[in-house]
């Protein structure tokens, strides 16, 4: 069936021959050929829906709220793109994007990131400052990405930072400042609600006379103060810019703080008669956050403490409560240090040749270094022993290339060509070292050496040296200036792979039909813009195999005394597979643009179907005859099907007022096809029904805890639950769920083959990017919103807070006593709705009239970041991990960082 879906798909390539273009682009094209009439006096790229094969996203598009981290100016703008927060701050609160969703079981989900055109990743995106950045392009099909090879596998994010235009000299300085608010908290019993909730059941219960909110306690007012200062300048031949940004926050939560700062400088320069440019580029930045420690065991002892304990200390020592056992006293948990410092550094270096016959040469040279310096301590007020740890992972990236373009004009047709190579190499070097048995607290994680305790296993280090040399060739043909076909191959060769398997092909096509050009279109006025477009290729992923996986690597299992001199024995580390090859991803995608009255109304539409085939995973394998249980190994296939839709509209546009709305939409659809097969004769196989999400920590006591799976044959990430058919008396006078016997054996099975259903899925079906933005004179006003829905969240918080099985050891939620629920297994009774529509922010923008001889513009806004949040999930927020496939994915499960909302005002100068 795959094959035939595959087959109709490339049938309709062929048939339509359409291909991948930018809207944007089209647009610019049929301005030429349009009438002259009163043209709007709004811009293109201002409505222009962020959707299609190529979504770009400029300085209009990007987030308007407070923003101090690149990649939240995109968060919402570009449909099929999804950013995964945790919520500390907003500068590492980055966890994960995803373009598309996840393809990939083992890794190798993140979109390639280029700044500049120089290999990055998302953290040294997170540390540049939003305002240096110009546009980010994103590229979603394996038509556009295959020009990247396997680094684009999971889509590909350019960004193109600020240059000088090549006028006078300029200054330009933006900034902020801002104060977070928690707006919202679990309702706990207070101290006279526990007490008589207590005495109401007969249970004893301890007093300390206090009436503590230890939820309260733990949070205050965020603050939050961005400066950013550019240089820009330069002539007819040379230009250059200059940068320096500075961010210093506090976070909601006390003792808790994070910086940056970060200087960029850009030079370009003509020479030779203008036959050669060179271009110049140095990026670096200090980036410091102090994180949570243990995220989960904080809110868990903020929330199920007793309310009658102080929250400070009583004489020398916090009083503990010697009933509950699975919490700390709360206030030393916020002592705990889990610090981390990223530093890097980026440098690149392009030269571009024009040489007879329409040709040009480039080559672009460029190095990275990065530094992750990672701390942490937990003292002995809350580990016996106490703990510190510290570690560094260092790496080194060497790039370059050289590519030569071709182009060629006839009377009804073009021809271009270009071929590079490319070679990469990275260097990742890494050491931690952890202790216990510390003498005292005052030295942290900053004197190892005061530390007893030196366990076995706790320092290491490690080392690895990938390479990847590519070589590419494409080709575009268009005709008569409105067919188009474009061609590339690749060819990867990287070292982690098999020797039989180093090199992976991976070719693509796509086109287009400019239908606006067409003699039946053309003096259509209502018609502005009508392309059709489709693509399909095929892309290599390797973010699932790590350095040496090939090869038998071998580490320290233990230490003997040899000789009478101690001696470290060393053993295999794994079982090694010399037959890894590249995972690989088919994309088919099919899509159109349609601009009507001259662009006042866009619409963007695309459909894509993409099958990832000899998917890596780990199976289980005998021993002997291998040394371990598990094997890495390339079997399993996975699908992602979606449909995208953008729709802009420019309802008013006249000179003192202007009204635009932007809309899109993805709907997605993920399917774990098959994990089973043959590797070298051997059957392979795999559960089809596996856990991967549950209930842990602080705060469960026993039972079933799984929640969250992976079945073949559903989406990544569904809901398998036994069923709750209500809440019944346990016959002592007490309340349990009634859990139904699904498969008629009058026999209740929780476990994974019993009395178990699948109730929903974790990831969105259907997601949603909107802004609406005013304009009447100086002033103006944008409101961005984001939503998701259609899929579900299991509320283990207040699964486990309703719980009264433990109180009064741990406070329980104000309506516990109540329900009076003696019961914590795992049902669908708290699996809940995740749909929710979030007011991401508002922001109300005033440009000034202030024009002297030395300011040319100025502006003053205020905004709210996360306005308001309509969903009828009953938990603090619906916006968690609903995107990345791990553990957390779909779980709220006493780890939801407190919700809070921005206030902050900034101002623009440009001099």
């Amino acid at each position: 069936m795959a094959r035939q879906h595959f087959l109709t798909h490339s049938l309709v390539c062929c048939l339509l021959i359409v291909g991948s273009t930018d809207v944007a682009n089209a647009q610019r094209r049929h301005k030429a050929i349009t009438t002259q009439e009163k043209q709007p006096l709004f811009l293109i790229n201002d409505t222009l829906p962020i959707i299609g094969s190529m979504a770009k996203v400029g300085e209009k598009q990007m987030n308007k709220g407070l923003v101090n981290s690149a990649i939240n100016a995109l968060s919402g703008q570009a449909v099929g793109v999804n950013v995964v927060t945790n919520g500390q701050d907003r500068m590492a609160m980055l966890t994960s994007v995803r373009v598309r969703g996840t393809t990939s079981l083992t890794g190798g989900n993140d979109p390639l990131v280029l700044i500049d055109g120089v290999s990055a990743d998302l953290a040294t995106l997170s540390t540049i400052y939003p305002a240096d950045i110009e546009s980010f392009t994103i590229l979603k099909n394996a038509s556009e990405t295959s020009k990247y090879g396997s680094r684009g596998a999971s889509g590909v994010i350019e960004v193109k930072t600020r240059r000088g235009n090549g006028s006078k000299f300029q200054i330009y300085y933006d900034g902020a400042i801002g104060f977070d608010a928690v707006y919202k908290r679990l309702r706990m019993l207070n101290a006279s609600e526990y007490i008589n909730a207590a005495k109401a059941l007969g249970l004893d219960y301890v007093d300390k006379g206090y009436d503590t909110d230890f939820q309260k306690e733990i949070v205050r007012t965020g603050f939050v103060n961005s400066h950013h200062v550019a240089f820009s300048g330069g002539g007819e031949k040379s230009n250059y810019r200059a940068s320096l940004g500075y961010v210093r926050g506090q976070t909601v939560i006390k003792n808790k703080d994070y910086n940056n700062f970060m200087a960029k400088l850009d030079i370009s320069q003509l020479a030779f008669d203008e036959k050669l440019k060179i271009d110049f580029g140095v990026f670096g930045s200090s980036q410091q956050d102090e994180k949570i420690f243990d995220i989960q065991a904080l809110a868990y002892s903020a929330a199920a403490m007793n309310p009658t304990f102080p929250f400070h200390k009583i004489g020398n020592e916090w009083q503990r409560n010697n009933t509950a056992s699975q919490i700390a006293p709360t206030e030393p948990l916020l002592f705990e240090r889990n610090d981390e410092k990223n530093l890097t550094f980026n440098s690149h270096l392009q030269l571009s040749l024009q040489l007879p016959h329409n040709l040009q040469l480039a080559a672009l040279g460029s190095y990275s270094y990065t530094s992750t310096e990672h701390g942490k301590f937990a003292p002995t007020w809350v580990w016996a022993q106490g703990l510190a740890y510290r570690g560094e992972r260092k790496a080194e990236e060497m790039l370059g290339n050289i590519s030569l373009d071709w182009k060629h004009h006839w009377t009804t047709s073009s021809l271009s060509a270009t071929i590079l190579a490319e070679y990469q190499k990275k260097k990742v070097a890494a050491f931690w070292t952890q202790v216990k048995g510390l003498t005292n607290n005052y030295f942290g994680y900053n004197n190892l050496g005061a530390a007893s305790d030196r366990p076995y296993g706790g320092t290491g280090s490690s080392y690895a040296d990938p390479s990847l040399a590519s070589f590419m060739g494409t080709l575009t043909y268009t005709l008569l200036n409105r067919y188009t076909l474009n061609l590339t191959t690749r060819a990867d060769g990287s070292s982690m792979v098999g020797k039989e398997n180093t090199w992976g092909f991976f070719p693509s096509i796509s086109a287009t039909w400019d239908m606006k050009k067409e003699s039946f279109l053309r003096n259509n006025k209502s018609i502005s813009l009508l392309n059709l477009r489709t693509g399909y290729g095929r892309s290599g992923n390797l973010g699932g195999i790590s350095s040496y996986l090939t090869l038998r690597q071998y580490i320290p299992v233990g230490l003997i005394s040899y000789n009478g001199t101690p001696t470290v024995t060393m053993g295999t580390l794994r079982n090694s597979n010399p037959d890894l090859r590249w995972e690989t991803r088919s994309t088919f995608n099919i899509g159109t643009d349609l601009g009507l009255f001259n662009n006042r109304l866009l619409l963007t539409a695309e459909y894509y179907y993409s099958k990832t085939t000899d998917m890596l995973y780990e199976y289980d394998v005998p021993v002997p005859t291998f040394a371990f249980d598990k094997l890495l190994a390339n079997i399993g296939s996975m699908s992602n099907s979606g449909f995208e839709l953008g729709i802009g509209i420019v309802p008013i546009s006249k000179k003192d007022m202007e009204l635009n709305v932007n809309v899109n939409m993805a709907w997605q659809k993920n399917k774990l096809l098959s994990l089973n097969g043959k590797l070298n004769g051997r059957d392979m196989t795999a559960s089809d029904i596996t856990p991967i999400g549950s209930m842990d920590g602080a705060g469960f006591h026993g039972g079933y805890n799984d929640i969250l799976y992976q079945i073949v044959g559903q989406p990544l990430g569904v809901f398998y639950l036994p069923h709750c058919k209500g809440i019944i008396d346990n016959g002592h006078g007490h309340n349990k769920y009634d859990i139904a016997d699904l498969n008629n054996d009058n026999v209740i099975d929780l476990s994974d083959h019993g009395d178990r259903y699948i109730a929903g899925q974790a990831t969105p079906k259907m997601t949603l990017g909107s802004n609406i933005s005013f304009r009447y004179k100086d002033f103006d006003i944008s409101l961005q919103m984001n939503g998701a829905f259609g899929h579900k969240i299991f509320n283990g918080t207040t699964l486990s807070y309703m719980n009264m099985s433990n109180f009064p050891d741990y406070n329980v939620l104000a309506e516990a006593p109540t329900r009076n629920i003696v019961d914590q297994n795992v049902t669908d009774y708290w699996l809940e709705k995740g749909d929710y529509l979030n007011f991401d922010y508002l922001t109300i923008g005033w440009n000034t009239p202030v024009k002297n001889k030395y300011i040319n513009s100025l502006r003053v806004s205020f905004s709210i970041n996360n306005l308001a949040t309509i969903t009828s999930y009953s938990g603090l927020t619906p916006i968690i991990n609903s995107y990345v496939v791990d553990n957390t994915l779909g779980i709220d499960d006493k780890r939801t960082y407190p919700p809070y909302r921005t206030y902050s005002i900034g101002v623009s100068i440009k001099f």
